[in-house]
């Protein structure tokens, strides 16, 4: 049933037993299991009436309720400005604390939601994802088949990512690669495995830039990426990055990784970072 404010659906007995995101799919079979899980992080989804984690097993003829979002926006179309403009690409700077994907239901704001203002209502694509905490270099096509092209630039391995992050401890080599498979499948964390993947573009090679008061600041190239690649690789590799809540210990108020430079066939781009190594030193003798 759906109002003017809120959606209510009742668990089925086929979904008897089954994790809240999981069961959120019959509801919302168009949300991937990330967009889910950020729906009842943000509160915006309740079981009889309570807030509960997306790891719930939920029960036959229990009431789900969606609620829409009703914040006030922390972003506008000014927050993420346009760093490149080069044929049908643009390439824009997100900020903290914006998701990227748009999520139905709400779920959080985003850059996706702001490219009709950003770009005077164009048609766009986004090309790349980064993490809400992230900061950095995204790029959108404006048509289809530029946004084609550059998936096929990546999996040609012709696109170059390039990004700088603060991580704990000092390397024993100025520069190492990550190798190390991920496993990204169905989880809240991306994990390493104990093997070496053959899958290039899924490495992360390092150098280490310069190392002070027990942080590193890392320059990070990757080529397609997955899903928490760098914050998991330099975790695995002993540097868990500052700030990140999931794999490190989450202090201040920033997660130290900024994408800073995209290199393709198509545009090339660079953007600095909006914090230094000396405030990540400060964070972490706080």
């Amino acid at each position: 049933m759906t109002n003017d404010t809120t959606t209510t659906w009742m668990i089925p007995p086929q979904a008897d037993g089954w994790r809240l995101d999981k069961a959120l799919e019959l509801l919302l079979p168009g949300v991937g299991l990330r967009g889910r899980r950020r729906l009842v992080e943000s509160g915006l989804a309740t079981v009889n009436g309570r807030l509960l984690p997306a790891g719930y097993r939920v029960r036959a003829g229990q009431t789900v309720a969606i609620v829409p979002q009703h914040r006030e926006r922390r972003f506008g179309p000014a927050d993420v400005p346009v760093v490149l403009m080069a044929g049908d690409y643009g390439l824009l700077n997100k900020p903290s604390g914006l998701h990227s994907a748009a999520l139905a239901q709400g779920g959080g704001e985003s850059v996706e939601a702001l490219l009709p203002d950003i770009f005077s209502g164009r048609p766009t694509f986004l090309l790349s994802r980064l993490d809400s905490l992230t900061t950095g270099l995204l790029p959108a096509a404006f048509l289809a088949e530029a946004a084609a092209a550059y998936r096929d630039m990546e999996e040609a391995g012709e696109v170059d990512k390039t990004y700088l992050a603060v991580g704990h401890g000092e390397p024993a080599a100025t520069y190492f690669r990550c190798d190390g498979e991920l496993d990204a499948a169905d989880r809240k964390k991306t994990r390493v495995l104990d093997r070496a993947t053959i899958d290039s573009l899924r490495m992360t090679e390092v150098e280490a830039l310069e190392t002070r008061g027990g942080v590193t600041l890392f320059r990070c190239t990757i080529k397609k990426g997955a899903r928490h690649q760098i914050r998991t690789h330099l975790a695995w590799a002993g540097h868990p990055l500052v700030g990140d809540p999931l794999y490190g210990f989450g202090e201040g108020e920033r997660l130290y990784l900024h994408c800073a430079g995209i290199d393709c066939p198509a545009f090339a781009a660079v953007c600095d970072a909006p914090w230094s190594l000396g405030e990540a030193v400060e964070i972490v003798s706080l």
